[in-house]
């Protein structure tokens, strides 16, 4: 993969699904569906995942494409592709509440190497440049050119006062009891993807998922906290989280800043 090539295209098509996503969540009402296994999708999953998969295909022809919304691409099988995620925390959309993000992911050999996690409704827009080194851009986000960037670093913690962050929508008991283990000095709840780029930035220093993920979920925020120096790894052993999964689900995991003691 030519990365000069990837970043720039990645970057541009969040965007632009970022703007239709906008469209939706600033008009009218809008209808809310029910997928298969119960989670909601809508016109502006649908209408978003028109846009990427489209660039997406165009521009890498020859790369096996993975997203959410395209049933027929979860048959398939790959340890390199493109991961999309095109509207990634949906009831937070529903909810009006901001923390949805739009996610893009290369996986090289099970690897996420290079991704784009973007915010619209919060205005941030994080991913790893060509060299792997993660950023978030400032400015108007023009669709032909990056704007001003600022280099990204995961945090150095403290582990008798970790800032940790979770679910806002898929917090429960075992979530809870795992993070008492720890020594908190504060703890915030974030939607979709940015919980991976609160990591990226040094705004947290631990964020556990005792839940169902699938692989678009984690892939692209899984690269820009790589890019920032910090590491996702499965709950159970600690190994890191691969990609390219049978059925594309992730086992319960772990990212964090280098320098938090993990506990089992």
């Amino acid at each position: 993969m030519n990365f000069d090539h990837l970043i720039p295209v990645i970057r541009r098509l969040a965007l632009e699904a970022g703007d239709r996503i906008m469209q939706v969540y600033n008009g009218p009402d809008f209808e809310v569906k029910s997928k298969s296994d119960t989670s909601p999708v809508t016109e502006a999953d649908e209408a978003a995942d028109v846009i990427i998969s489209a660039g997406l295909r165009a521009a890498f022809p020859d790369v096996v494409l993975i997203t959410e919304e395209q049933a027929d691409s979860h048959a398939l099988t790959a340890s390199t592709f493109l991961i999309v995620d095109p509207l990634d925390g949906t009831k937070e959309f529903v909810q009006r509440r901001g923390d949805f993000t739009v996610n893009i992911a290369y996986v090289e050999n099970g690897v996420p190497l290079r991704g784009v996690v973007y915010a619209p409704a919060q205005g941030r827009l994080f991913y790893t440049q060509a060299d792997g080194v993660t950023v978030e851009e400032t400015g108007a986000f023009a669709k032909d050119a990056a704007g001003p960037v600022s280099v990204l670093s995961v945090s150095k913690p403290d582990n008798a006062a970790l800032m940790v962050v979770a679910s806002k929508s898929h917090r429960d008991a075992a979530t809870d009891d795992y993070i008492a283990k720890y020594a908190c000095k504060d703890m915030k709840s974030a939607g979709s993807s940015l919980k991976f780029c609160l990591l990226a930035t040094g705004e947290a220093d631990l964020y556990p998922r005792l839940g169902r993920t699938m692989e678009w979920d984690t892939a692209a925020g899984d690269a820009v906290l790589r890019g920032a120096g910090g590491h996702v790894v499965r709950f159970d052993d600690h190994t890191p989280l691969a990609y390219g999964k049978q059925g594309w689900d992730n086992p319960f995991f772990i990212a964090y800043a280098p320098g938090v003691t993990l506990k089992k």
